[in-house]
């Protein structure tokens, strides 16, 4: 299937506590997982969704409308919610929408917007929908009805910064914990970090440029690379906690 192109809005899914809810019913479980597939492919593909991945207990899906997903994440929310499940179980899941303009490849979509979607996603808690301020902008006054906006200020997330972040709240007396943000460290780990995000940036911009023979070289150089850093960083941060 071919995936629009052009300003997208991604939505991004997954259930909280699944481990848990595992472990509470067993063999249940896959019913727990087939029925929450079909209630939000349905509602998702009537509001315009395009199902680009799903793995688990997660969906990944791109609108070409922002209203379209954010009504989708809504509607998904009140299906999952008005659901009889097996033995009674509370089967919540989290939401996170961003809009951007990604590159669109033979493995999908590329870009830092997938990646900013996703990491707004992993900061909610289950049953909650989150937006990125791009996303919020797009949406203006035209909210679903029953719906209200909490502004949640800027967050620290990880992968991408900061990142301004809105609540669509269902229900006005549902409060959810503050959102879980990625801890940066002290100062050393944070100029090793901005080094890491830089460098990524630059492979993602080589690994898109116009020389497809390229790309596989760029791809393994730069793994290969990080992992260095990676295990660089770690060692150099051990050290400084060792002195200090």
């Amino acid at each position: 299937m071919a995936l629009p192109g052009g300003t997208v809005t991604f939505l991004f899914t997954d259930i909280e506590g699944s481990t848990r809810l595992l472990q509470e019913l067993g063999d249940d479980y896959g019913q727990v997982v087939a029925d929450h597939r079909r209630l939000l492919r349905e509602v998702f593909q009537a509001a315009g969704g395009n199902e680009v991945d799903t793995q688990g207990d997660a969906f990944f899906y791109s609108f070409p409308r922002a209203r379209d997903a954010v009504r989708a994440a809504v509607d998904g929310q009140r299906a999952l919610a008005s659901h009889e499940w097996p033995r009674g179980v509370d089967v919540r899941v989290r939401m996170g929408l961003h809009t951007g303009e990604p590159t669109v490849g033979d493995e999908g979509y590329v870009g830092l917007d997938v990646v900013r979607a996703a990491r707004i996603c992993s900061a909610g808690h289950g049953g909650q929908i989150l937006v990125s301020e791009t996303t919020r902008a797009l949406l203006g006054n035209h909210l679903p009805e029953g719906v209200n906006v909490r502004d949640l200020g800027r967050q620290h997330l990880k992968d991408v910064q900061y990142e301004h972040v809105y609540e669509l709240s269902l229900q006005e007396s549902e409060r959810f914990p503050p959102l879980k943000e990625h801890d940066a460290g002290g100062a050393m780990e944070k100029r090793f970090e901005d080094r890491i995000n830089r460098y990524v940036e630059s492979q993602l911009d080589a690994a898109l440029s116009p020389h497809p023979g390229k790309q596989i070289q760029f791809a393994a150089g730069g793994l290969l690379t990080l992992v260095l850093v990676a295990a660089a960083i770690v060692a150099i941060v051990f050290l400084v906690k060792l002195v200090l």
